[in-house]
């Protein structure tokens, strides 16, 4: 069995979907491993650490003719596709729902295509998600880039010159992100309080230092069968948003993290709470989406950071895991190794559509597009 991993063409992308020390596991294993020329060099991972646990690299690409399996961040695009032969796998973060086109075309040439970000969320895949282990990452970044961007520093400092107060940051969204930018924060010495719709994640909060935020409204609904946040009514975001502003305002760092898989972000603050936010304090939108032009901040412009009237700094950077791209890859690899390891049976991937993580994350095979999309 041969395996793939081409270099990622996605815009600003710098992982990689293997690592060296992941190779050399598949190598020993017994599968045949060619890496892209060049495909782990911006995440710091150089050709010859590949060569050196056995992969063979591919300075031309050749290997979309004949890989048995093709292993991405993203999606392929329409013409590696076309190269892919019939029967190969291709796995990745393949956004079926924004590429039904190409999904359309991955099973007309009888190709399988399994989308890691709809790997079922149990316990039993706990090792192969991609979202939360991305998030991991995103999280810590986000209060980095905070940190940065404030005027003022994060820990309280008794210096000669008198004492300096702690940064107050906020948190609104308490999942994988959100959980590990309030640890940041804690530990570059903020106050930091955190907010979710869910009462559930309260006890999450305290027990990381921080102090929960409750608003007077019913969530009693907010919450759905398997733990995540529900989807609002725009009368319930609206009254959140008016409820939130006197948090937003007094914080010297916001981050939020709100984001519905497949559905616009809920806007949590609008632009006037934004006007009345003090000179030098930063929104970072981890929730920034170019589909629809926002994220949970009215103002947020998707892939920029700028600057209101009012000097309030506001960070709308995608993608933020590929600015840790060393850890974010070891993590993605990690992933998708235990992935390969349910797949793979005698030397060869087998689908068995009866399991219920390759229920969920198997989008096309033998021919059809087998998910709604």
């Amino acid at each position: 069995m041969k395996l793939f991993i081409p270099k990622e063409t996605a815009g600003g992308e710098t992982r990689v979907a293997m690592i060296p020390a992941v190779v050399k596991k598949l190598v020993k294993g017994g599968a045949q491993v060619a890496v892209e020329a060049g495909a782990g060099a911006a995440a710091h991972f150089p050709d010859q650490g590949f060569t050196e646990v056995g992969a063979e690299i591919d300075a031309a690409g050749a290997s979309w003719n004949d890989a048995d399996v093709v292993l991405m961040l993203h999606r392929p695009t329409p013409q590696q596709a076309d190269r892919l032969k019939s029967g190969a796998v291709v796995i990745g973060m393949l956004q079926p729902t924004l590429n039904k086109e190409l999904m359309a075309k991955l099973a007309e040439r009888q190709i399988t295509a399994i989308s890691m970000e709809f790997i079922p969320r149990i316990s039993r895949a706990q090792s192969m998600d991609v979202l939360s282990s991305q998030a991991n990452i995103a999280g810590y970044k986000a209060v980095i880039m905070g940190a940065e961007h404030c005027a003022k520093v994060f820990p309280m400092m008794m210096t000669a010159a008198g004492t300096l107060a702690p940064a107050r940051v906020l948190i609104i969204g308490v999942g994988v992100a959100g959980l590990q930018a309030i640890a940041t924060a804690k530990r570059l010495g903020a106050i930091v309080e955190a907010y979710d719709v869910r009462p559930a994640t309260k006890e999450q909060v305290q027990s990381l230092g921080a102090r929960f935020v409750e608003l007077p409204m019913d969530t009693a609904d907010a919450e759905t069968a398997g733990g995540y946040a529900k989807e609002q009514s725009a009368e319930q975001q609206k009254k959140q948003a008016e409820l939130m502003a006197k948090h937003v305002t007094g914080s010297d760092v916001v981050v939020t993290t709100a984001a519905i898989f497949g559905k616009a972000p809920p806007m949590l603050i609008p632009a006037d709470v934004v006007a009345k936010m003090h000179s030098g304090s930063v929104i970072v939108d981890m929730a920034a989406s170019p589909e629809h032009s926002r994220g949970n901040c009215e103002l947020t412009k998707p892939g920029e950071v700028f600057t209101t009237e009012q000097g309030v700094i506001i960070v709308g950077t995608l993608n933020l895991p590929s600015l840790v791209p060393s850890h974010a890859a070891q993590a993605y690899a990690n992933n998708m190794a235990n992935l390969l390891q349910e797949l793979i049976v005698e030397g060869n991937v087998k689908i068995n559509l009866e399991d219920e993580i390759q229920a969920g994350a198997v989008i096309t095979h033998e021919g059809q597009v087998r998910k709604a999309i």
